[in-house]
């Protein structure tokens, strides 16, 4: 299984791709999709969009895995965040990809088992199950490979219980 993560913004776009082969979690690639402030927001959301979009050419995951908008105190960033997400929806549903969306709340208790750890716990459980000499930066990244990591972790968890399901009803 190939895992897209994304953690969408306008200014940032992080990603990660994860391969799981049964238990054995692999890093493919990571980075950043940055547009520049001095663009308009439909010319940012263009980038993205076509970054996007070489990325699932390029390495063909199997399933995007999005992060939900977190709406703090600043809506007009939340608004901004929730544009690059519909771009990063469009895309997936362009290539006819299934899209699964997680909570930052989902996320941390996919990865530590606690709900509320901090971020510099999920980056360090990142960088320990992914075997890597460092956390992937900026935190974007970190925060999109977390995304990818939970959907294959919940994936997983879902098919122990459909197999478990069966094995009662027979």
């Amino acid at each position: 299984m190939i895992v897209l993560g994304v953690d969408p913004g306008t200014a940032i776009t992080g990603y990660g791709i994860v391969s799981a082969e049964g238990d054995r979690l692999s890093l493919v690639t990571y980075g950043a999709i940055t547009t520049s402030p001095s663009q308009s927001l439909p010319e940012r959301l263009l980038v993205i969009y076509r970054q996007l979009l070489a990325l699932f050419e390029s390495y063909r995951p199997q399933a995007i895995a999005v992060e939900e908008v977190f709406f703090g105190r600043n809506v007009r960033t939340a608004i901004a965040v929730g544009h690059a997400r519909g771009v990063v929806l469009l895309a997936a549903a362009q290539m006819g990809l299934p899209v699964f969306t997680y909570t930052p709340t989902a996320v941390k208790q996919a990865i530590i088992g606690y709900g509320r750890a901090d971020k510099r716990q999920i980056q360090e459980m990142i960088r320990m199950l992914l075997a890597l000499p460092n956390v992937p930066q900026p935190d974007d990244v970190a925060d999109a490979v977390a995304v990818a990591i939970s959907h294959i972790h919940m994936s997983q968890l879902n098919k122990w219980i459909a197999a478990a399901d069966t094995k009662l009803s027979t």
